[in-house]
């Protein structure tokens, strides 16, 4: 078994940085303030926690998600704390300013997918389980009618 300690860390760099960008002039320097920021490793954990919230969606897992979820909302907030500090001294790469734009992207897919999910499952409950125990029909037509009020003219 290999040591853990021994593993080398591995940075993300980014083959199309756009020209011009401040990560140009010293790509590695950036990169390497970035990860000793802690940016790299926040960033990384957001993107983990985001795929396995993805992978526990996809499987249907209720406590996966409900887990994975939290660690992934403790996640964010801790990425977005570690950037705002960064963006305050200037010192964001370009390229995890995109990869934090994708995993928002991702956050804000799933967030739509779960709202939608959610609704359809309301619905189909509100189709299978009435809200009330009145009658669907009175003497009226529908119980609504009969709940509104009002004269009948004919």
């Amino acid at each position: 078994m290999r040591n853990p300690a021994a593993v080398p860390i591995k940075t993300f760099t980014a083959p199309d940085t756009p020209r011009g960008s401040d990560t140009l002039a010293a790509p590695g320097r950036a990169l390497d303030a970035a990860v000793e920021t802690g940016l790299e490793p926040t960033l990384a954990a957001v993107e983990q926690r985001l795929a396995a919230l993805g992978e526990s969606l996809r499987a249907r897992d209720s406590a996966g998600i409900d887990l994975h979820a939290t660690e992934l909302h403790r996640a964010l907030a801790l990425a977005v704390e570690h950037f705002a500090n960064a963006a305050r001294s200037g010192s964001v790469p370009a390229a995890l300013r995109h990869r934090l734009a994708l995993a928002s992207g991702q956050v804000a897919a799933q967030r739509e997918s779960l709202a939608r999910a959610t609704a359809a499952l309301d619905r189909a409950i509100d189709v299978l389980l009435p809200r009330d125990n009145t009658a669907l029909y009175s003497t009226l037509g529908a119980s609504d009618r009969a709940l509104m009020g009002g004269a009948i003219q004919a």
